[in-house]
């Protein structure tokens, strides 16, 4: 089995990606759920929720998503833009990211003084799922991608799935097999990034 390290280094963008299957449906949904349960959350707020598309439902949300830019980008200059929702569609599936704003605002009621903090803490531990979600497909063998098309897809989205009003869309993170390796990645010196006092 790959070791945390390992997967860290593994973890990658991967934008060519296919839709044949690297391991069980029941497999990625138990990968997602043990993501959900475990990564932290501010004051154990637990306001995550994910919705995990695949098949038909994969597809029909990058075809939404397509038609929603194909109304907000220039057409000559729409061809790229297609080509790229098209290569997300092409995977197997896709992660969908939201924060609960009813269980923030609670939280906001209950602790006053920290009121403006806890929309920054939701979005902290929101983060930390989607790197937890991405690291762990990368283990099973997928290549995944981070993406941000809400809030331009927010409304549709919710309709389609009859997502909870109280739902905010963070992210979308569509996986499937690698079909192309990620370019190499270039590092800043660490000495810049990291101090230590002793």
């Amino acid at each position: 089995m790959t070791n945390f390290y390992e997967a860290i280094k593994k973890r990658r963008s991967y934008y060519g990606i296919s839709s044949e299957a690297v391991v069980s449906d029941e497999r990625i949904l138990e990968v997602v759920n043990e993501a959900v349960k475990y990564t932290p959350s501010s004051f154990n707020s637990q306001s995550a929720r994910v919705v995990v598309l695949l098949g038909e439902n994969h597809s029909k949300l990058w075809n939404i998503t397509t038609e929603t830019l194909r109304k907000k980008v220039a057409a000559e200059n729409f061809e790229s833009t297609e080509q790229k929702m098209n290569a997300f569609g092409s995977g197997y599936g896709t992660v969908l990211f939201f924060e609960d704003k009813e269980v923030i605002k609670s939280l906001q009621e209950q602790f006053p003084s920290y009121e403006a903090n806890f929309p920054i803490w939701s979005q902290h531990s929101s983060g930390m799922l989607q790197y937890v979600i991405w690291t762990a497909l990368e283990i099973e063998g997928f290549g995944a991608s981070l993406q941000h098309y809400n809030p331009l897809i927010d409304e549709q989205v919710k309709k389609e799935w009859n997502i909870p009003a109280s739902w905010d869309l963070i992210a979308q993170m569509p996986f499937g097999k690698p079909t192309a390796e990620p370019g190499e990645k270039e590092f800043k010196p660490l000495e810049e990034r990291v101090k230590v006092f002793k």
